[in-house]
């Protein structure tokens, strides 16, 4: 018999010290598997929807809340800001793109964006169909289709409010002439249509009575958010200030107020991997307490292994694969826990219609983890194996 399964066969003797350690153990690495896969594939996804996107306006309000719903579309807008505002962006000489967009309306919880066509080149989406040409056309994002059943062709009306929860204009409906092909971006989550359809939807709301009335909310038209890409380094310095000196305009940077968000959001999630490295101490405690009572049990049973031929070497790896085995175990069952639990989540998040979250990637600190769990293992067994390597069979025999 070798030491493997004579170790195999001495964990199952144990059945209640052994679940214990697995358990712990196997917990805190899927407690870090988890917070892995969870922290790298939101890092990633926002570093995507954001790129290119150097600067957010909008009206006054929070910038954390401004970049939130201009760029991901995860909170309600600040407010909406002066067509013309938006149109001197677009003529600033320090700005090489800016993509004006209307929200406020949204379509089975789906927000409806009114947008140029360059916010669909900006994240190099391709289409299925065609985009949109005239008011109240609409192109839908891979996971809209997807999960409606709507392609080219349908209808359908959206409803005030970015939930879904407001009134439906059922007087002005949408008729989807394409669909984009999953990017992976925010796109994928959007209905995308002209921003004339969002004036014109609500400026039918209001049912303007005659031409006067039209013509006065025409040159009252607002957008509600411009993406701003900076044509120079010296706009970064200098565009920013200019935009917050007007009394209507904020500009939100991205890259700052995402460092922020991560900053708040990792002290919770610097908690979680403190609770999952006790749970690791915690196993190895257990590990070491269960090895060592289980010297103490064999001490017989080694003194005669070694009278039968056995050397402390021998002895010593006995107790040293236990501890491998253990913490080899814990290892594997913690990172495959670790997995079906972000996948589990992930359709979760799904299901809210928010950030994707995949259990199926593997990443490179996984196996830096699992070779911590192992070293943890040959730790905890390291000393119960010494004392079986230093075991003096005369007087263990005498003793009896």
């Amino acid at each position: 018999m070798n030491l493997a399964s004579l170790s195999a066969s001495y964990l199952r003797a144990r059945p209640l010290n052994t679940a214990l350690s697995l358990l712990l153990l196997s917990l805190g690495v899927a407690t870090i598997v988890l917070l892995i896969l969870v922290v790298s594939q939101i890092e990633e996804r926002m570093q995507r929807d954001a790129r290119g996107i150097d600067l957010v306006v909008g009206a006054k309000g929070s910038p954390m809340q401004l970049m939130l719903s201009g760029i991901y579309h995860l909170d309600a807008p600040t407010g909406n800001i002066p067509l013309a505002s938006a149109r001197a962006l677009e003529k600033n000489r320090m700005i090489r793109k800016a993509i004006a967009l209307g929200l406020g309306d949204s379509w089975k919880g789906y927000r409806i964006v009114g947008a140029p066509h360059s916010y669909v080149e900006h994240y190099g989406a391709r289409v299925s169909g065609r985009l949109w040409e005239k008011p109240m056309e609409a192109v839908l994002g891979a996971e809209v289709a997807q999960r409606t059943g709507v392609g080219v062709g349908g209808k359908f009306t959206g409803a005030h409010g970015i939930g879904g929860e407001g009134d439906e204009h059922k007087e002005a409906p949408y008729t989807v002439v394409g669909v984009l092909a999953k990017s992976d971006s925010v796109l994928d989550r959007l209905v995308l249509t002209g921003i004339e359809s969002v004036w014109q939807v609500h400026e039918q709301h209001q049912g303007p009575e005659d031409e006067a009335d039209r013509k006065a909310l025409e040159e009252a038209r607002e957008v509600t958010v411009v993406l701003v890409q900076y044509a120079s380094p010296l706009a970064a310095a200098m565009l920013p200030r200019q935009i917050n000196a007007q009394s209507e305009l904020q500009a939100a940077s991205p890259a700052y107020e995402t460092a922020r968000l991560f900053r708040i959001v990792g002290v919770g999630v610097e908690a979680l991997r403190a609770f999952a490295v006790v749970l690791i101490f915690a196993a190895a405690l257990s590990v070491f307490i269960a090895l060592y009572t289980a010297l103490e049990e064999r001490r017989y049973d080694l003194a005669v292994m070694r009278t039968l031929g056995a050397s402390p070497r021998k002895l010593f790896g006995l107790l040293m694969t236990e501890g491998v085995v253990l913490s080899l175990v814990g290892a594997v069952v913690g990172l495959a826990l670790g997995h079906v639990l972000a996948a589990v989540l992930g359709a979760w998040l799904e299901g809210q219609q928010q950030y994707r979250i995949s259990g199926l990637e593997w990443r490179p600190e996984e196996l830096w983890l699992a070779l911590v769990a192992l070293a943890v293992g040959i730790i905890a067994a390291f000393l119960p194996a010494w004392r079986a390597y230093r075991t003096e069979v005369s007087k263990v025999l005498a003793q009896g």
